[in-house]
């Protein structure tokens, strides 16, 4: 589970095995026992989310808006 950043307690990171075939990138958070899933592609858009509230994931929401082009660098370099 490479993590790839963290911010304000959130972990942003992705499963190393992604499922079969490969997931569209998206990066997972986690803060304490709280879960969300936003697509990277073709913009960022929630997936999921289990235990946040709605303003919680609109600040995350903001801070993977402002990290995507990073997320996506770091997806394409361990995923090819």
């Amino acid at each position: 589970m490479p993590k790839i950043f963290e911010d304000k307690g959130y972990k942003f990171f992705f499963f190393s095995n992604e499922g079969e075939p490969l997931e569209p990138a998206h990066v997972h958070v986690r803060k304490g026992s709280h879960i969300a899933k936003f697509w990277l592609e073709p913009g960022v858009k929630l997936a999921n989310s289990w235990g946040f509230k709605a303003h919680e994931l609109k600040a995350i929401g903001d801070i993977v808006k402002y990290h995507r082009k990073s997320f996506l660098k770091r997806w394409n370099d361990y995923f090819g």
